[in-house]
């Protein structure tokens, strides 16, 4: 061993290392003159932090040089990415890991209670109020879209955001936000004295898995009609595995060198936001708030202008998203807590604490329904709208850092070893963590048939969930968007007849008439009740389909399939009888691999048998009626 550190003394002074250290990692410093000052630095850091494991497969140099080249190179890209770098990611890991251990409760000595918020009733004159002013604010605005992950969950193997939000049309969920953001774009401007050359940014956060084939889709798709200038990709890195309560770092099984990485979740937006310089840019150019989505939710934008428009009005910091809950329900509830030391946050609290919490501060029947039938806790959907200019101000001080967790499986009750390597995760919503008690933190509750039908459970999850829970699904997505817009054309006065039930892929949902329109037909329930009349009729059976602008249903009784289609700058009023045999729902079984992915995982297929589509692709006004 003397001869292996007599050998590499210039390197070893470089490290600055004791001899014990040194006999830790032999072959390391066997190949010690590959690396770069940069690299030897690094070297140093991994070992003080107890990582000399990494090396101890380490051949003689000239083998395997590249190899242990990119070793560096891995190492550099995790340090750079992360908050305080790898040494803070192991420390951090450490405290964690031994909280996990000892059965730390991490919301001991706080006390819940109902934090302030807005609840919502969809098209009474205070929704219509707050829908006007979120408006009005969207051209101060910024759309942020945590995007990061595949839809193999869901039985698709595409990336989710690819994945179509409903099938009578086929458009996909990426190209349903950025035409809404669009038309945001130019209603905003519509309602703002003077011009408005605005554009509303869009970020997309991406990962090694899903950032290739996003850029892929909107380049192959004209951006969808944005202006690529608007849109930016930030990729989200992985974190470090880690295989014990010692935070050593895991080995990847499949290559000695290669550190095992995973997901370290999307609270991740946070910080490449702070980094990317982006925020600071927004501020610069007088933006003020910022609007942070999930990628499968296909109703968001029916609840985002109302919910702006309580920001603007309450003057929240933060505003969560959020729907009514049913006590228990597997939903997050948010919560203001309130320590013993007087610190206050309010956050989202997983409804498996929730419960326990509760009970141990003076609630012995823990998480109940109130007199409204649901938790006085709301539901977290993981939508949130920040103000942009303290937003800031905690960032900087933060550097976005994230409050995090782990979640070890171990072997035993001792908790000394693990089933597999674990990692840090961190979520998006925890950002209020942090907040000093003098932010205004709030909510906006919606209606659960407006605002949340994500999309996450493949077909075999969804049959399991217990009857009167929601599946989550592509099934159940799909249907909640015919269910949406048929409510809200029936509160707008139009007769929508009741669904019926009918089971897809073992789940048994309502099925409404199949009505979609695009974003820039209607954002707000005040543009639906302007351009569709009471004397209108919708069968159950019937599909409408709206392409267009200014396209006004004036007294149309509709049971078939119509499809309309108008250019910008058509009028066009539509009345009379149309009947045809229309769009049948044909059932799929999700184990029938010819079918494919995107129709197996809903369960049906629609079968065109019959419809009428009246086109306008001129100027003008025009009226039709059979």
């Amino acid at each position: 061993m003397a001869s292996t550190v007599g050998s590499t003394a210039e390197g070893l002074s470089a490290l600055d290392i004791s001899g014990d250290w040194a006999a830790s990692a032999p072959n390391l410093w066997k190949n010690l003159s590959l690396l770069s000052p940069d690299q030897v630095q690094l070297a140093k850091m991994l070992l003080q932090m107890g990582q000399s494991h990494l090396f101890e497969r380490w051949p003689e140099p000239g083998v395997d040089d590249d190899e242990k080249r990119a070793f560096f190179q891995q190492v550099a890209r995790l340090n750079a990415s992360y908050p305080g770098g790898l040494a803070s990611y192991i420390r951090t890991a450490r405290e964690l890991l031994a909280d996990s251990k000892s059965g730390k409760n991490p919301f001991d000595g706080f006390t819940p209670s109902v934090p302030s918020g807005e609840s919502l009733t969809f098209g009474d004159d205070n929704f219509i109020h707050f829908e006007e002013i979120g408006v009005k604010e969207m051209q101060n605005a910024a759309f942020v879209l945590v995007a990061g992950g595949l839809g193999e969950r869901l039985g698709y193997n595409g990336i989710k955001v690819a994945l179509p939000r409903e099938s009578s049309t086929g458009t996909c969920f990426l190209q349903h936000y950025i035409e809404s953001i669009l038309a945001l774009q130019e209603a905003s401007c519509r309602l703002v004295e003077g011009a408005c050359q605005r554009q509303i940014p869009f970020v997309i956060m991406t990962s090694d898995d899903t950032h290739a084939r996003t850029l892929k889709l909107l380049e192959s798709n004209a951006y969808f009609g944005m202006s690529p200038s608007q849109v930016t990709l930030l990729k989200q890195e992985k974190v470090a595995c880690v295989d014990d309560n010692d935070a050593r770092l895991a080995v990847d099984p499949h290559n000695k060198y290669r550190i095992q990485t995973k997901p370290h979740g999307h609270g991740d937006v946070h910080s490449l936001l702070y980094s990317s310089g982006l925020l600071k840019t927004w501020r610069d150019a007088g933006l003020r708030w910022v609007l942070f989505f999930q990628d499968t939710n296909g109703l968001l934008f029916k609840a985002i202008p109302a919910s702006l428009g309580v920001s603007a009005s309450k003057q929240y910091h933060v505003n969560s998203l959020a729907v009514p809950r049913k006590a228990k329900e597997a939903i997050g509830g948010i919560a203001k807590l309130t320590h013993s030391d007087g610190r206050t946050m309010v956050i989202n609290v997983e409804y498996n604490q929730l419960d326990p919490l509760l009970r141990s501060t003076g609630h012995p029947d823990g998480d109940v329904n109130c007199e409204t039938g649901y938790s006085p806790f709301p539901g977290n959907i993981n939508q949130l709208i920040l103000e942009l200019g303290p937003y800031i101000e905690e960032l900087q001080k933060t550097g976005g850092a994230i409050k995090e967790f782990v979640n070890p499986k171990y072997k035993d009750a001792t908790k000394t070893s693990f089933k597999s390597s674990t990692r840090l995760e961190c979520m998006m919503q925890d950002y209020p963590q942090t907040l000093p008690p003098t932010a205004r933190v709030g909510f906006t509750v919606m209606d659960i048939w407006l605002a949340y039908a994500p999309v996450k459970n493949n077909p075999e999850d969804a049959a399991k969930v217990p009857k009167g829970n929601p599946y989550h699904s592509a099934t159940s997505g799909e249907m909640a968007i015919y269910r949406a817009n048929s409510l809200m054309l029936k509160k707008a006065g139009v007769k929508v007849s009741d669904p019926v039930l009918q089971v897809f892929n073992g789940q048994e949902v309502e099925v409404w008439p199949r009505v979609t329109w695009k974003p820039q037909w209607a954002l707000t329930y005040a543009d639906v009740k302007s351009k569709a009349s009471e004397s209108c009729y919708i069968s159950q059976r019937s599909t409408l389909i709206i392409n267009g602008r200014n396209i006004f249903l004036e007294d149309l009784s509709l049971d078939g399939a119509f499809v309309i289609n108008s250019a910008d700058d058509a009028e066009v009023k539509i009345g009379g009888s149309v009947q045809n045999k229309g769009w049948l729902l044909e059932n799929v079984d999700y184990k029938d691999t010819s079918v494919p992915e995107e129709v197996r995982i809903r369960g049906f297929r629609i079968n065109k048998v019959e419809q009428l589509e009246k086109t306008y692709n001129e100027a003008g006004k025009f009226s039709w009626k059979p």
